[in-house]
């Protein structure tokens, strides 16, 4: 008997594959299984009735229908369960494919213990996965830690799990976040700007920009006329500026404090606050009073 072939194809309306049968007219299970891994069974469409119907399967030997093989494109059959995993596995890799495509970024870690190097925060996050880089930002005169650092990794899954995630470093909590992250719904709103109590009146606006710029990206620096003792620097990166605050720092030689800049509601206290380290003004202080004529100005800068 001469050798005959059948049309197998995965999917009905998916270019068939030929596939050879016994000198006796059947074909084994294990010749379709060779060409689509992890098949049971061949199915095919009545001409008469247009039903799917399954072809005879004994002891691994598959019979052909009544009228022949003819050419008649048979379907393979796969165990439920095992079609069900390759869906899943097909899934999973598209999705691992998608976020491999995407970057990780550099990733802020805020509220680090003055004692945490560099080595022990690589030594920390390397426990999630591939650290790319790590750094503990440091006063360029003490060589002090400023309680914050980086870290990126190569995963962009690693990232994601840091992220969703508080870290205990050195026996202190520690959030993990992108710069420049919008804040959730029910996340405060941070200022973007800090308060630079105790200032001297030789420290100009452009040597503050340079002194703040070497921790990050610098948007605004403001000090008030007539001179009072204060500034207002601005930065793109609310968490830079977070970070800042409660810090006493040394520009020029003398030692500045950074706290936070309060909103339009804080206004007067932030003024108050301003007349403790400055020249004296008394508890109840007002823009008009303290700012002649500079009280429009104040307000856009606090809007």
């Amino acid at each position: 008997m001469a050798e005959v072939y059948i049309r197998v194809a995965e999917e009905e309306n998916e270019e068939p594959m030929e596939i050879p049968s016994e000198d006796d007219g059947t074909v084994l299970l294990s010749t379709v299984a060779a060409q689509f891994p992890g098949a049971c069974g061949l199915r095919f469409r009545s001409p008469v009735s247009q039903c799917m119907r399954g072809v005879r399967l004994v002891e691994g030997i598959l019979h052909a229908p009544e009228n022949g093989w003819g050419n008649l494109v048979y379907v393979v059959n796969y165990p439920k369960d095992n079609k069900r995993k390759m869906d899943e596995i097909d899934a999973s890799s598209a999705v691992k494919m998608k976020r491999g495509d995407m970057k990780t970024s550099d990733l802020i870690v805020l509220g680090l213990p003055w004692k945490t190097s560099e080595q022990d925060l690589k030594d920390y996050f390397s426990t999630f996965g591939e650290v790319i880089m790590v750094q503990v930002k440091r006063d360029v005169k003490t060589g002090n830690s400023k309680g914050f650092g980086f870290v990126r990794f190569t995963e962009y899954e690693t990232q994601d799990k840091v992220i969703s995630q508080r870290h205990m470093i050195d026996g202190r909590w520690c959030d993990c976040k992108l710069p420049n992250s919008k804040q959730g719904p029910d996340e405060p709103m941070r200022s973007r700007k800090v308060f630079v109590g105790r200032c001297t009146e030789d420290i100009s606006a452009d040597e503050l920009r340079q002194f703040f710029m070497q921790y990050g990206e610098v948007t605004d620096v403001f000090i008030p006329k007539p001179f009072r003792a204060f500034a207002f620097v601005s930065f793109a990166d609310d968490q830079v500026a977070s970070s800042l605050c409660g810090e006493d720092l040394i520009i020029k030689g003398v030692s500045v404090h950074i706290s936070n800049a309060e909103p339009k509601h804080g206004s007067r206290q932030m003024m108050e606050r301003a007349g403790r380290f400055g020249n004296g003004f008394g508890a109840q202080v007002h823009f008009s009073s303290i700012f002649p004529g500079r009280s429009s100005s104040l307000a856009a800068f606090f809007g």
